[in-house]
């Protein structure tokens, strides 16, 4: 089997029978694990209250190919960080022929590498804050002479601010250097913007009101994401028209770079003078009762079973062909 892409557009349903049998990817073995099973469970309950013939696989407990023996017509990807967000699981349902949510293999690879989405979406005419690669030891002394202090610390392709450190001092920074290697090979170090923090979430081609973040943390880290209840979001996040719509711009600017599609968020630090950087871009966004996306629908008059439903509209841009 395989699939046939058309992003030319994407059909509407009004019938739940017309998804098929669907199955709710979730959990899985990456370091989001938890918060990928919090996401799956919200969106399951979704699509049971709106009729559709759902049901949870983890593809940690059971290998892929059960999909066909279930015969799940279609696929809702609520995988975070590697192995499910990074265009590998997309590429096993490519191979299996079933249909999913959101961005294919490319876009979900180019996106979870944030060296190489910000590379792309440079190139795009969108600003992201200067970074430094820290191949080895002597590349943090360039590093302190280039972004200064303080800097943030990132191993390129994990998501939900793991691994991330935030470094004020320089005696600090090889620890964090080492401590992000833990996670994976490729780690960077960022200039560190003072501004306000800013999200816009992306849906089937639209930019959501943006939010506007603030945290008692010293960056918006995986605490202040998912476990502290003094993280506080405004939405409408209070920017101006113009630069409300500048915002959306670039965010629909940096997905279409990293050839991301369906759904999706884009990170942003306002820089002086309100010039927005690129911080990453997210293709399988958290759907928990901290997250944004849903937050960001609601502003938009989409309550969250809208939103569930209209991201697994993104999966009929894939249909299965039997060889």
């Amino acid at each position: 089997m395989r699939l046939r892409h058309d992003l030319r557009h994407l059909d509407r349903v009004k019938d739940a029978a017309d998804f098929g049998a669907v199955a709710v990817l979730y959990g899985g073995g990456s370091s989001e694990r938890e918060v990928s099973l919090l996401s799956g469970k919200a969106v399951l309950a979704a699509l049971k209250r709106r009729g559709v013939n759902v049901q949870a696989f983890d593809p940690a407990q059971r290998p892929l190919a059960d999909l066909l023996t279930l015969k799940i017509e279609r696929v809702w990807i609520a995988l975070h960080g590697p192995g499910g967000e990074d265009g590998t699981v997309q590429g096993a349902l490519e191979f299996l022929g079933v249909p999913y949510s959101g961005s294919g293999v490319l876009g979900s690879a180019i996106s979870m590498d944030k060296l190489r989405s910000k590379r792309l979406a440079q190139a795009a005419g969108v600003s992201t804050p200067e970074f430094v690669v820290l191949h080895a030891a002597s590349d943090l002394e360039l590093a302190l002479e280039r972004l200064g202090l303080p800097l943030i610390v990132k191993p390129a392709s994990q998501g939900s601010s793991v691994g991330m450190a935030r470094v004020e001092r320089a005696e600090d920074l090889p620890q964090a250097w080492k401590d992000a290697l833990r996670f994976e090979p490729t780690v960077f170090a960022e200039r560190c913007i003072a501004g306000g923090e800013y999200t816009v979430a992306v849906l089937q081609g639209q930019a959501l009101p943006s939010i506007r973040i603030e945290t008692p943390r010293s960056f918006y880290d995986y605490e202040a994401k998912y476990l502290r209840d003094d993280t506080r979001y405004f939405c409408p996040s209070g920017l101006a028209l113009q630069a409300e719509d500048e915002l959306a711009k670039l965010s629909l600017a940096s997905l279409d770079a990293c050839g991301a599609e369906g759904w999706g968020r884009a990170d942003f630090m306002m820089a002086g003078g309100g010039r927005p950087l690129l911080l990453e871009v997210n293709t399988v966004p958290g759907m928990t009762d901290h997250s944004l996306v849903p937050m960001a629908a609601r502003a938009a008059g989409i309550d969250f079973d809208e939103l569930v439903w209209r991201v697994l509209e993104t999966s009929l841009v894939r249909t299965r062909i039997d060889t």
